[in-house]
């Protein structure tokens, strides 16, 4: 049986493009190794799972960041990787500095 929810919480870590993105999510998340290290390679392991046995085995992921650097206002990267989280079985909360 799954635990209800997986919280990771990058707030504070510096993020500034995908790569930081993948480095600091890779160990809370489980990601093996092999991983791939792009938008494809996560929207399966988020959406299809298999691939994590640490997301595997919760029902949500919740990814907290900071709004800055990867996640400011307008960073289209940082869009279309808050565009792979669907909001339902896992969630990108992007918190407002100050």
């Amino acid at each position: 049986m799954a635990d209800k929810e997986l919280m990771v919480d990058l707030r504070g870590r510096r993020i500034e493009t995908l790569r930081d993105f993948f480095r600091v999510v890779a160990e809370p998340c489980g990601l093996p190794e092999w991983h791939g290290r792009n938008l494809d390679a996560w929207s399966d392991t988020i959406h299809s799972r298999g691939i994590s046995e640490v997301i595997d085995s919760h029902d949500l992921l919740v990814v907290h960041v900071d709004q800055q650097g990867l996640f400011n206002e307008g960073n289209q990267v940082g869009v279309a990787l808050a565009e792979v989280f669907d909001g339902e079985q896992n969630r990108l909360v992007i918190h407002r500095s100050g």
